[in-house]
């Protein structure tokens, strides 16, 4: 998240970092979206009393932003079916594998690395993807590979992909704004 917004204050991708949105009200997101006058806001089942709730309360926060893209970065909850069809082809998500390779419910963080490591993979590396209503099956918009090397550890190998994610999502995002990558195409 950082990175990304980084880049559109530096101009470098044209585009408005309009809100950001969290379900944890500690996150180091929130607090840093404060602390950068980044408008932000948490939502959560706890504070909204239900599932159906929260996908409504998103909903009227992206549409309050008037946001035209969603840019999943570290959100680690399903989206809901409101959300989803009112921003078809339009959210898009980091994986930190080549999927659709350890994709999936649980498959995040050290595990996936883990089990890269675990299978004897020789590569590795980062998708964005378009997020439907599962857990990491959207269509690939973009992946960027990097070795696994003998001995590479699953810290080694999070390091790795962690350097390939921050590019890849902000070229992704600067594809998508300058119109070489179409979304639609896609889904």
């Amino acid at each position: 998240m950082r990175t990304i917004v980084a880049a559109c204050q530096a101009g470098t991708l044209v585009a408005d970092p309009a809100l950001l949105i969290s379900n944890n009200r500690t996150s180091a997101a929130l607090e840093w979206a404060a602390e950068n006058s980044l408008p932000h806001v948490h939502l959560s089942p706890k504070t909204t009393g239900s599932e159906d709730a929260l996908d409504q309360a998103h909903l009227d926060a992206l549409k309050e932003a008037k946001i035209d893209l969603i840019v999943l970065a570290g959100y680690m909850r399903k989206i809901g079916p409101q959300v989803l069809a009112a921003y078809a082809n339009r959210i898009l998500n980091i994986h930190p594998a080549l999927l659709p390779k350890y994709g999936g419910q649980g498959m995040y963080g050290g595990r996936v690395h883990e089990a890269v490591i675990a299978n004897g993979d020789s590569e590795s590396g980062a998708t964005v993807h378009l997020v439907d209503g599962d857990y990491d099956t959207g269509p690939v918009v973009a992946q960027a590979k990097v070795s696994v090397l003998p001995g590479d550890t699953p810290e080694d190998l999070a390091a790795k992909v962690l350097a390939q994610e921050h590019h890849l999502y902000t070229e992704t995002l600067i594809r998508i704004v300058s119109g070489e990558i179409d979304l639609d195409t896609l889904g």
